[in-house]
């Protein structure tokens, strides 16, 4: 993926092999084009399958698509690939040949990767992903937005639309970005979603060895990132370190707490970086760090209010998604405002020129 320092595949396979403490792994189909779910299948290797839960996602046509540079490859919802009565076909082959890869017969969650409109209104994407679900390929379903922050108004009229077919999301959420993330937390306990929080390392920032000046890879996914981020965001950080101490956590332990303290938060997927410069720390200790999450206390609510308090991040980009401030037609990853928008935006007191406007 580009962040940090490549691993060797050996090291690699180890990081991700599940055990005790650690015994759900995330994949992508589209990740090096089915490589990272062939990597999966070598940690795999020798895990009894009942004592692992493995999450897939499918959503980006890699087979027949083109990819676009730094865009990636097109969803399988373009209108240059298919049509809608082609929806539940290419799904059922994406799913099979993931599966295949990885070296298992089900996925126990599979998840629309990065939909565009098209993926969190259709009924007939949700009907493929039922079928699947029906079949036996996955035991449960979810959505995936991203990878930018943002889709808030999609993924709440997609609850509303498909909940009882919804069973997890994920969502950017940490200390330092509770913004948009948070204004879909109140709709996904409604319809009873659970979610996995990411990003919740903030770039890395949370393990404590990306420090103020340093120096990201040519190919690093976090260059994109606006100047000065890092110490912006060690300066946030700092009076959340009295917090950490006091709860007997790291501060990427603490990161953890914090999202999972929110309701329907239900698991946490910080990325684990092998950070390049002699302060880097082992990927191996931020694995065994987070494992030992299990074994914390829970945050007060004084707690997690003050520090959603000092990362506060409104208004701080431009969203992803259905947004005020776009004008034109439909691009992969941003349109304007419908009236089902507007509805639900209403329902869950959300005003879009207020709550999803870059205000600096």
């Amino acid at each position: 993926m580009h962040f940090g320092e490549p691993l060797e595949e050996e090291r690699l396979v180890a990081l991700l092999r599940p055990d005790a403490e650690i015994h759900t792994v995330i994949t992508a189909d589209v990740y090096g084009a089915g490589e990272a779910d062939r990597l999966l299948r070598r940690a795999l290797e020798g895990v009894a399958r009942e004592e692992v839960c493995v999450v897939g996602a499918v959503g980006h046509d890699f087979y027949t698509g083109e990819r676009a540079g730094a865009k990636g490859y097109p969803r399988f919802t373009d209108a240059g690939l298919r049509g809608p009565q082609e929806y539940a076909a290419y799904l059922r082959m994406a799913t099979e040949r993931s599966l295949e890869r990885c070296g298992i017969d089900r996925f126990d969650l599979l998840l629309l990767h990065n939909p565009d409109r098209i993926g969190y209104t259709s009924e007939k994407v949700w009907q493929g992903l039922a079928a699947l679900r029906d079949a036996g390929l996955t035991r449960r379903l979810g959505v995936a937005p991203g990878p930018a922050n943002g889709f808030t108004l999609d993924l709440i009229d997609c609850f509303e639309r498909h909940g009882p077919l919804i069973d997890w999301a994920m969502l950017i959420l940490n200390p330092l970005e509770p913004w948009p993330g948070e204004l879909a937390l109140g709709a996904a306990s409604a319809a009873g979603v659970s979610v996995i929080a990411r990003v919740v390392d903030h770039g890395g920032v949370f393990h404590d060895d990306v420090a103020p000046g340093h120096a990201f890879g040519a190919t690093d996914h976090r260059s994109f990132r606006p100047a000065g981020w890092v110490e912006q965001a060690h300066a946030r950080i700092e009076p959340m370190r009295p917090i950490a101490r006091r709860n007997g956590l790291t501060m990427l332990q603490l990161a953890c707490a914090w999202d999972l303290a929110h309701e329907p938060v239900r698991c946490v997927a910080p990325t684990l970086i092998q950070e390049s410069g002699p302060a880097a720390r082992p990927v191996e200790e931020k694995r065994t760090e987070l494992a030992a999450l299990s074994r914390t206390r829970p945050l007060g609510e004084s707690d997690v209010a003050l520090i959603r308090a000092l990362g506060d991040n409104a208004g701080c980009m431009a969203l992803k998604g259905a947004v005020p401030d776009h004008d034109g037609e439909d691009l992969p990853d941003r349109w304007s405002l419908r009236d089902e928008h507007l509805a639900a935006a209403a329902r869950w007191q959300i005003d879009p020129h207020r709550d999803l406007l870059a205000l600096h």
